[in-house]
């Protein structure tokens, strides 16, 4: 396999559960920097985005050349599973036995479990149809389920991008472990994701776990912010999922407490979830209505422009892996406030780029958002020192160079099929465990 820009480019698919949404810009933008690199990528998503996640033109973009495997006609599905149970019966077989072996026990997860076989099958076969060569899934839990049993079906490599933080509290239902042996490669997306995956992976597997930041062009951010005078409604924002993993009720008690100090401070929240209204009568009941917009999900373009009339981007999360929405700020020279958890040190250090708090603390949240507000050079150097710290290290061009070489180096040595599909490291890794 030739690398990406020669005549033969790479021809790989990419898939995750939903996509594209509002706020999987991360995967989107990869894509894109791939592409532009020569390689060949065509976007699977198991089902299609609610209507509310198409935002903007990039979505739009991206939905229309995207292939949806469900829902499916019934004729399909067994269409697609008959070309590939006459064409190599042995494989079929074994990966039916894969699916029936590596799951969590009881009846629930065996109906689950037979549901991804059934996604797998269309997977694989449009695989072959279109002629590529691998398949790539972000996030390792359902999705990579269906991608890992795809692979053995049709005979191909498949790799994966680990997120966290959800697989990471239940790595035995959604056996980590064993999507860690049978994949080609793992990009973990920080130094703390790729330790959790060491923690399931026996040592043998270990070097197959590349670090592969997500990130922003910062070419994208770029611009002339104007510090607003003093006297003005300080501006805040928080861009995300409005879901209970997120922290949003300490940050609304944190406004509450700097609106004694600054009774004009305003938070936009853009993003939408199953907490909205729970939210919004908290806001009611802090008496803090008129200080906190509910602005709904928004386009890359909204957000930018969000960022570019804000004083400081707040993020209060119990569990994240390595927000790109931080990155976005910081890209944008605007100050950050965010909890000490997962990888988020890795991307803003304490004091230098931004203030880390103790999750779920909202006096600690509130006083550091204060200390910014006070002090207007102090906001421009973690501006300043943000905007460095993400154009060196979480550059999505630089990152996606790396995923290319990663891409086209374990491609390139991987041998032909090896137990219908999984490469000679990941059959180290299964005798290691005493799974081959």
């Amino acid at each position: 396999m030739s690398s990406a820009g020669t005549s033969s480019p790479l021809r790989v698919a990419y898939m995750t559960g939903q996509y594209p949404r509002a706020t999987d810009t991360f995967i989107q933008r990869e894509v894109a920097a791939l592409r532009d690199r020569g390689v060949f990528v065509q976007t699977f998503s198991i089902r299609k985005p609610q209507a509310k996640e198409n935002v903007g033109p990039e979505q739009q973009a991206e939905g229309a050349r995207t292939h949806y495997i469900l829902p499916s006609r019934f004729a399909a599905l067994l269409k697609a599973h008959a070309r590939l149970l006459f064409a190599k019966p042995g494989r079929y077989l074994a990966a039916l036995k894969t699916a029936l072996t590596v799951r969590p026990p009881g009846l629930k997860a065996l109906v689950w479990q037979a549901a991804y076989f059934v996604e797998a099958g269309v997977v694989a076969d449009r695989v072959a149809a279109l002629d590529l060569s691998h398949l790539h899934n972000h996030f390792s839990n359902s999705s990579c389920s269906v991608a890992m049993l795809a692979a053995q079906l049709g005979g191909f490599t498949f790799s994966f991008t680990m997120h966290g933080p959800a697989e990471f509290y239940e790595p035995k239902y959604w056996r980590i472990d064993e999507k860690i042996r049978r994949a080609l490669f793992v990009a973990c997306i920080s130094n703390f994701c790729r330790s959790q995956a060491m923690v399931f992976a026996p040592q043998e597997c270990w070097e197959k776990l590349h670090i592969v930041h997500c990130g922003v062009n910062p070419a994208d951010f770029k611009s002339d912010r104007a510090e607003h005078q003093p006297g003005d409604s300080s501006r805040l924002l928080f861009v995300g999922r409005l879901a209970a993993v997120k922290g949003l009720p300490i940050l609304l008690d944190a406004v509450a407490r700097l609106r004694r100090s600054w009774p004009r401070i305003k938070l936009t929240v853009a993003g939408d979830g199953p907490d909205g209204e729970k939210l919004k009568a908290q806001a009611r009941r802090l008496g803090i209505e008129a200080n906190v917009e509910f602005s709904g999900y928004q386009s890359q373009q909204q957000v930018r422009e969000l960022l570019g009339r804000s004083d400081v981007f707040v993020m209060a999360s119990f569990a994240e892996g390595v927000p790109v929405v931080l990155m976005e700020a910081m890209a944008a020279r605007v100050p950050v406030v965010a909890t000490h958890i997962a990888g988020i040190p890795e991307l803003v250090e304490d004091g230098v780029s931004g203030f880390l708090v103790p999750p779920g603390d909202p006096i600690a949240l509130a006083e550091k958002v204060g200390r910014l507000l006070r002090d207007r050079n102090l906001r421009s150097d973690f501006g300043r020192a943000g905007s460095e710290k993400v154009s060196r290290d979480f550059n999505i061009l630089t990152e996606a160079e790396k995923l290319c070489q990663i891409l086209t180096t374990a491609i390139a040595g991987s041998p032909a099929t090896v137990l219908a599909g999984v490469t000679a490291t990941t059959v180290e890794c299964l005798r290691a465990m005493g799974a081959a």
